[in-house]
């Protein structure tokens, strides 16, 4: 949002090319704020891609470089993180312990974010998949890159737990907000995760529809002494909307199905009923434009529908959107699936998507129509997705 620009510690935006140029995705990062780089806005103009990841940063963890800008990348797998890891500077040694050489030799900045992709990757691994190699044709799979995310999230809260208390200050926050977000060129898997059992986790929504088109900008009535008719009609006038500024977007919906599925840490728009909240503590699929909801079953998990949670912690942390949105329900416009919990493979644990970031899935979007970058409207930590 350029009237109230926050996340300006650098930027990246990540998209999936021709296959004849490789699996592997195209990232451009940025130390700068991304409403102040111009080449941003000319190449966002001419590139088109089936798969976007955006990113806009706020440090929490590690300082400014291009380093430590999101997505991730390792071979066809992209990565994104919004959020922080409870306890971290415990946390770091032992799960950078934990990993085999090849993904501790790959972590090249020096955020959170990143060690929790090695993280992923070393599951992914362990899980009998080479994260660096060439997926084929069919990819991993979105039940893969799931299992791995659920598996990932639990070796987080293991080690948390490790912790002794005598090392724990009072000052210290062990709780952790993780939304996170991975793909390989084809499916997606989010998360919008908390650990604790009262918290309410970092906002995530989704909205899908037939086309994702710029607003039309109204154009004021001019009055002028020539004019015959000095008589202004402010019931006319008020139907002209002087609100539309530049990357003022819409999704539409001509039919039941959904050629454009957009993830991203708050609303993107205006017309927040066409957003969707991701429920807390659970992982968002999208796979052949169909979203999927499955919740994370584990001991911060809370079956019930009408539990509230509270805000504090994520608001201090500047990561609630305010503002309505849809809930899932019989409502809700777009096409979801929401399925039972993920209870086998990896030891059974779960995963999240973006800091302030946006995921955008689509058949040909150009990256222009995104508008994540210049609409994060509140201060994320970390980078964040």
């Amino acid at each position: 949002d350029r009237r109230r620009p926050h996340n300006g510690d650098g930027f990246g935006v990540g998209y999936y090319t021709a296959p004849a140029l490789g699996p592997e995705p195209c990232i451009f990062t940025s130390t700068i704020p991304a409403w102040n780089c111009i080449n941003l806005e000319r190449l966002a103009s001419k590139t088109v891609s089936k798969l976007v990841f955006a990113h806009v940063r706020a440090t929490t963890e590690g300082n400014l470089s291009d380093s430590n800008c999101h997505p991730f990348r390792c071979g066809s797998l992209m990565w994104m993180h919004n959020g922080g890891i409870g306890s971290w500077r415990h946390v770091k040694r032992r799960l950078a312990a934990s990993l085999g050489d090849e993904w501790f030799l790959g972590v090249q900045g020096s955020t959170d974010s990143e060690w929790a992709f090695a993280l992923f990757l070393d599951s992914l691994h362990k899980a009998g998949y080479d994260p660096s190699g060439d997926a084929g044709e069919g990819g991993f799979g979105h039940t893969v890159l799931r299992k791995a995310m659920l598996k990932t999230i639990e070796r987080i809260n293991a080690f948390i737990a490790e912790i002794p208390a005598h090392l724990k200050g009072a000052d210290e926050d062990a709780r952790s907000l993780l939304n996170f977000a991975v793909t390989y060129g084809h499916s997606v898997v989010c998360t919008r995760y908390v650990s604790s059992r009262t918290d309410e986790a970092a906002s995530l929504f989704f909205s899908s529809g037939t086309s994702w088109r710029e607003q039309k900008k109204a154009t004021a009535p001019q009055h002028t002494s020539h004019h015959r008719n000095h008589n202004i009609n402010n019931d006319n006038d008020s139907k002209h909307d002087y609100r539309g500024d530049k990357g003022d977007y819409q999704m539409e919906r001509r039919d039941k199905g959904a050629d454009i599925v957009l993830v991203a840490s708050e609303p993107l728009t205006f017309e927040r009923d066409n957003w969707v909240t991701v429920p807390t503590n659970s992982t968002l699929t999208i796979h052949k434009q169909t979203v999927m909801i499955h919740p994370i079953l584990d001991d911060f998990y809370n079956p019930s529908p009408s539990y509230l949670r509270s805000s504090q912690f994520a608001e201090t942390q500047g990561q609630i959107s305010t503002g309505p949105a849809s809930t899932l329900g019989i409502e809700t416009k777009a096409p979801v699936a929401r399925t039972g919990a993920l209870g086998e493979g990896f030891g059974g644990a779960a995963t999240p998507a973006s800091e302030s970031g946006a995921v955008v899935s689509s058949p040909g979007l150009a990256m222009e129509k995104l508008e994540a970058l210049d609409r994060s409207r509140k201060r994320d930590p970390h980078s964040q997705p």
